[in-house]
């Protein structure tokens, strides 16, 4: 289990997926960050 296992973290962020060991949430992420530049 490593970077190959797409069922692990590990082999998620190796794979560049997402799913229930790695969830996405680019879209909020994306709001916060920019809330936070626009705040400076």
């Amino acid at each position: 289990m490593g970077r190959g296992d797409k069922k692990t973290k590990k082999g998620k962020i190796f794979k560049g997926s997402f799913g229930k060991s790695r969830i996405a949430r680019p879209s909020q992420a994306k709001k916060a960050a920019a809330k936070k530049a626009s705040a400076q």
